[in-house]
């Protein structure tokens, strides 16, 4: 058998003879450098990010990303908070036990329960899965799971207060949701097949025999609202830059299209991710669009985005998660059109 040559090359060696040499707690060989460039380099920083931050635009960038964040931060805490509370007080088996036997009566049931029962995007897809493993039909777990983070109490709240003096933009984001909710239930009761759902193994939602329940809600809370507001602050820098950045012209393009802007600030909401209890505020800040493609981004968002689908994929399958979330966005955004196009 051939041996290995595992010896060290010369400059590895004469490395290694330098730093045995070396008095312990010696300097560097060049420190005098790496003294000045730790002085002069973060003042270099500070004095070009001072000068930008004094420039209009930065400036402009500023003030929308704190107000987006400050304006939706209490709607997101209280949000969280509720949905915490409901998470560690109150048994999945009682959703079961509430919805009607028949599935096509159940289905706009469960879409309605989203109404009194707030959750966030993040805690419907597990919800949806523990109801679906205690014998509740799919298509109403998906109903529930659509309709929750979309009209629940906080979230209409903070859309009429980010919307002051438009309860037409609240009534349109309920209807549009519950419409949307509804319908993607319905369909899957039509088209929908169980093989799409990959086994999974049941995640518990109510509370845990033996644990405590305040431990339960501190834990659920904590979770979800540093989860959620990651997502606040990226979807505030989001709002800001689109705002700042994009030149008016392309913003003209789509805004200027009733189509092109609702399918444009659509595909948005898709791909920034925002908190439902804060994406109103994103939404009041896209001044330059209609009403009904700000309708749009609020309906499409807390239904469809890239962490939904993802979190929809781990749980149920690639399958379903592919499926699914195409069917919503479509139907989210045909209802936002025709409802947005009657009441707004």
């Amino acid at each position: 058998m051939q041996e290995t040559d595992i010896r060290p090359s010369a400059a590895a060696a004469e490395g290694v003879r330098a730093a045995q040499a070396r008095p312990a707690g010696a300097l560097p060989r060049h420190w005098p450098l790496l003294l000045l460039g730790a002085a002069v380099v973060p003042g270099v920083l500070l004095v070009l990010v001072g000068r930008s931050l004094d420039q209009p635009a930065m400036q402009a960038w500023r003030t929308v990303c704190l107000a987006v964040t400050v304006q939706a931060l209490p709607f997101l805490l209280l949000g969280t908070a509720l949905s915490g509370a409901i998470d560690a007080f109150v048994p999945a088996r009682v959703f079961s036990r509430l919805l009607p036997k028949r599935a096509a009566l159940a289905v706009p049931v469960a879409g309605m329960a989203g109404v009194v029962l707030p959750g966030c995007e993040c805690a419907s897809v597990p919800v949806a899965s523990s109801l679906i493993g205690r014998g509740v039909t799919p298509a109403a777990a998906f109903a529930f799971l659509l309709s929750a983070p979309a009209v629940n109490p906080v979230v209409l709240t903070a859309t009429a207060v980010a919307f002051p003096g438009s309860p037409e933009m609240v009534l349109a984001r309920l209807l549009a949701s519950l419409v949307t909710a509804a319908a993607m239930g319905w369909l899957w009761l039509w088209l929908g097949r169980e093989e799409w759902l990959k086994p999974t193994v049941v995640r518990h939602t109510g509370h845990v025999p033996g644990r405590s329940r305040f431990t339960e809600f501190r834990r659920g809370f904590q979770h979800d609202f540093l989860h959620a507001g990651g997502f606040l602050v990226v979807g505030a820098m989001a709002a800001a830059t689109f705002n700042v950045a994009v030149p008016r012209t392309l913003l003209d393009t789509f805004a200027g299209s009733p189509w092109l802007s609702v399918l444009f600030l659509a595909a948005l909401a898709i791909v920034l991710a925002v908190c439902s209890e804060a994406d109103a505020f994103v939404a009041a800040s896209l001044s330059g669009f209609s009403p009904v493609a700000r309708l749009a981004f609020m309906v499409v968002g807390p239904m469809v985005d890239l962490k939904l689908i993802a979190l929809q994929a781990g749980t149920f399958g690639r399958a379903f998660a592919v499926r699914f979330s195409a069917a919503t966005a479509v139907v989210a955004v045909v209802c936002s059109a025709v409802i947005g196009g009657v009441l707004l």
